[in-house]
Formats: C-alpha cells, sequence, structure tokens
C-alpha cells in the first residue's frame, strides 16, 4: 500500500494530510488548523481524485487513524513523523520559505516541502512524486 504524509506549516506544526492508496483512488487524510487551508486542500485533493477526510489537528487525525493517545495534549507533526509513520513518505506545507527550516524538514525526513497556497499542480507533483505517477 502506498502512503504519504503530507504536513502542514512547520515541521513542528499540527498540520498534515495522509494518503492511503485504495485502488485508483487515494484515501486522503487531510489535517490544517486553519480552516480556509484544510478546504482549499481538500478541494485541490477532490479535484485530483482523491479521496478526503478532513481534521483540524494532529491529534484527531491520530484518532481518525486509530492511534489516539488520550495521555497526550497535543501531538505535533513531528511526533508523527519520528513514530511508526517514519518508514511513510512526508511533505511538508508551509507559508514560511525560510532555507534553515525547509533544510530541517528535509533532514528529519520529509520527502518535499511544499510552499502554501498550494496549487493544483502542487498537488499533481505529490501524487507524482510521492505515489509514484499513479493517478
Amino acid at each position: 500500500m502506498d502512503a504519504a504524509i503530507v504536513a502542514g506549516s512547520s515541521c513542528s506544526s499540527n498540520k498534515m494530510v495522509s494518503m492511503a492508496d485504495f485502488g485508483d483512488e487515494p484515501h486522503v487524510l487531510a489535517v490544517d488548523d486553519n480552516l480556509i487551508d484544510r478546504k482549499l486542500v481538500e478541494k485541490l485533493l477532490k479535484n485530483s481524485s482523491c479521496k478526503v477526510t478532513t481534521a483540524e489537528n494532529a491529534l484527531r487525525a491520530l484518532e481518525y487513524l486509530g492511534l489516539g493517545d488520550d495521555k497526550r495534549n497535543s501531538t505535533t507533526a513531528q511526533d508523527i513523523e519520528s513514530s511508526i509513520f517514519r518508514e511513510v513518505p512526508v511533505v511538508i506545507m508551509s507559508s514560511e520559505n525560510i532555507p534553515t527550516r525547509i533544510n530541517k524538514c528535509l533532514e528529519e525526513g520529509a520527502q518535499m516541502f511544499m510552499l502554501k497556497p498550494l496549487k493544483q499542480s502542487d498537488v499533481a507533483k505529490i501524487r507524482c512524486d510521492v505515489l509514484n505517477c499513479r493517478g
């Protein structure tokens, strides 16, 4: 099964998108604490033939995935990257074009770093690069 996590904002943000391949249509869990960004990503992903579920933070995403931990008050994208998802490709989305932050995210295992706001061509690139041009 192909999968990807796309995290929004910085490496330590509470934003991500998780893609799981279910046949020809990946099921994407889009997570962003900003409603406008979340809706934009949802629309772009749906336009790219993805099934989309949304969540407002990483903790809620973990609950959707059945991995929530009631003992933790907050979970960051960095926490998720260092957990069982370490082998899953990660794409960071951020409006901050800071080379040191971009490099840190890539060094910590992110496969890609995309600047917000995302465009349809960005989603197509993510699907092609992360899901090996399947769809």
